[in-house]
Order: C-alpha cells, then sequence, then structure tokens
C-alpha cells in the first residue's frame, strides 16, 4: 500500500514539475517565436519577460477577509501531508518483540531481531537458495514472517517452498512456541555470467 501511495505521489509530483519546467523553458527561451508555433491562451509564459503571476493577479484578494485564511490554510494542509509523507516513510512495520509461553503463565519476550537472524540464516541453508532477508510483521502474540529468497540458477522453486515450511519455519514455530507463524516468501533468482563451454 505505501509503495503505490509512494509512486503515485512522485509521480503526480514529477509531472506537475516537468509542466512547470517545460513552460518556464518554453517562454524564457522565447521557443514559440523562434520555432513558429503558438501558444494557448491560459499558457503562463508567452516570452521572455512574462511573469507567473502580474501585479493585479497577486493584489487581487488582498482586501477580502477570506483570502489570507485560506492561503494559510491550504499551505498548513501541504505542509501536514507531506510532513506525514515523511514520517510514513521511516516508519518501520517491522516486530520488535514477539510474545513466548514460557510455561509459567507470565510469557516472555523475545527480540524479533533474533528470530529474523534464524530464519535468515535456516533459509540460507537450504538447497538452491544463495541468500535470504527474513523480516517479522503482525502483532507480538500473533507474528508472522515476510522472507525474500535469492535462488541460484539450479534452484526448485517448488522443493524451496517445501523446505521452507516443513524444516524453516516449523522449526521456528516450534522452538519459540508459536501456535502459528504466517509467512509470505518472495523468490527472485540471482543473475550469474553466462559460462563458456568449450
Amino acid at each position: 500500500m505505501r509503495t503505490t501511495v509512494n509512486r503515485v505521489l512522485l509521480a503526480l509530483t514529477g509531472l506537475v514539475l516537468l509542466v512547470v519546467g517545460l513552460s518556464v523553458l518554453v517562454g524564457s527561451l522565447d521557443l514559440q517565436r523562434h520555432w513558429g508555433f503558438t501558444m494557448p491562451g491560459w499558457w503562463p509564459f508567452t516570452g521572455p519577460k512574462d511573469v507567473l503571476l502580474t501585479a493585479r493577479s497577486r493584489t487581487r484578494y488582498r482586501s477580502d477577509g477570506w483570502w489570507w485564511p485560506v492561503v494559510f490554510a491550504v499551505l498548513g494542509v501541504l505542509f501536514l501531508a507531506g510532513l506525514w509523507w515523511l514520517l510514513a516513510q521511516t516508519r518501520t512495520r517491522r516486530l520488535r518483540q514477539v510474545r513466548i509461553d514460557s510455561g509459567d503463565g507470565q510469557g516472555a519476550l523475545l527480540r524479533g531481531r533474533a528470530l529474523e537472524n534464524v530464519l535468515r540464516a535456516e533459509a540460507e541453508e537450504a538447497e538452491g537458495v544463495e541468500w535470504a532477508n527474513a523480516m517479522l510483521v503482525g502483532r507480538r502474540g500473533a507474528p508472522g514472517a515476510r522472507l525474500v529468497l535469492g535462488l541460484g540458477p539450479r534452484a526448485a522453486p517448488e522443493d524451496v517452498v517445501a523446505g521452507l515450511d516443513s524444516r524453516v519455519l516449523d522449526r521456528a514455530r516450534t522452538s519459540a512456541g508459536l501456535d502459528a507463524l504466517p509467512a509470505e516468501a518472495r523468490l527472485r533468482p540471482v543473475r550469474h555470467r553466462a559460462s563458456r563451454v568449450t
């Protein structure tokens, strides 16, 4: 979800900046006169001496009481939206601790990083897996795992997934005393240079 919102916002921001930049470039270099084409009437820059906002446009609503509150409200909303977007980039959904049943009725907390390291190390031991990344998500009492596995050229994805479920995740569930550990695994091919046959 966050990736989709980022792509849409970046695409819209880039499009707006591109249009504004092209309009400034066309007007400042007077390209319509040099290349012999005409711009629409609403185009803000038609020559090198044109400005984005004329003096009349800048002072048009100054005497109205609603103008400055609306300007500040719009700028405030844009600032808060940009701040929210920035904070959303730094926020991680990584689970820092997992609550496990210690048998004494109180439970214990296991560091999420430790379980991630175990998942990654055991996934890398599987045949055909060249590298692995693991991240815990969810809640303390109901964690889930996200794994990304880099598969070598001779790896069989079906065998890798079966081994992941029967060996790696099962061992993690058992050792942490979890009833379930749902996982999402993404398999990516590892690029290799072509080998020459002589």
